[in-house]
């Protein structure tokens, strides 16, 4: 029940930035009626989303029936905010896309290229300064948040790797990365010798 009132919510948003932002149609043209299922591994659910042309319909879903399916944890699909990202996380083996990658990089461009004018459209219904104070006041502490988000990241990341020591440093790993290489390569010339020393018996 919750689920589907979420979806409803999700829905409404996306409806509503079709309306707000009238390049988002055009963009999202080439994906008409193109099923694309996202999976969601750490919530375990399953979403279609399709663009009729006018409106986005998003609804929780059990089918398989898809043209292309994404699967992801929610932080990998957040990521996806960037299209640049789609390749690098799959390469990555964050995330599973099936089907045609097109439409995956059609919905990811077109929300990552969107362009909503919040001040113009708040100023509507509390007026041009107010409604300007307003978003100012929003962007600040958008990038105060950024920040103090930044400085806690770093100070967790210091504090697993420096003192506590239960995360590998990066140094550290790609030490681990040469060693291995070199392993590998060391292993590699002692079987060519093996296989000429066997040969030449």
């Amino acid at each position: 029940m919750l689920t589907n009132f979420l979806v409803a919510v999700v829905e409404r948003i996306l409806n509503t930035a079709l309306v707000l932002d009238s390049t988002l149609i055009v963009k999202l043209k080439p994906v008409t009626q193109q099923r694309l299922l996202i999976d969601i591994r750490d919530w375990q659910q399953q979403f279609v989303v399709v663009f009729t042309g006018q409106n986005l319909h998003l609804y929780n879903t059990k089918e398989t029936l898809y043209d292309c399916m994404i699967s992801a944890n929610i932080d990998t699909l957040m990521a996806l905010q960037n299209p640049a990202m789609l390749t690098q996380l799959i390469r990555q083996d964050k995330l599973d896309l099936q089907g045609d990658l097109n439409i995956a990089q059609g919905y990811s461009n077109a929300f990552a290229a969107m362009d909503i004018d919040w001040p113009e459209h708040l100023s509507r219904y509390i007026g041009d300064v107010p409604a300007q104070q307003v978003w100012q006041l929003i962007t600040q502490l958008k990038s105060q948040g950024d920040k103090t988000q930044l400085k806690l990241n770093n100070t967790i990341t210091h504090l697993c790797q420096d003192e506590l020591a239960v995360t590998i440093h990066p140094i550290e790993l790609e030490q681990f990365k040469q060693h291995t290489r070199q392993l590998k390569g060391q292993v590699a010339q002692l079987e060519m010798r093996i296989n000429q020393l066997l040969q030449s018996n």
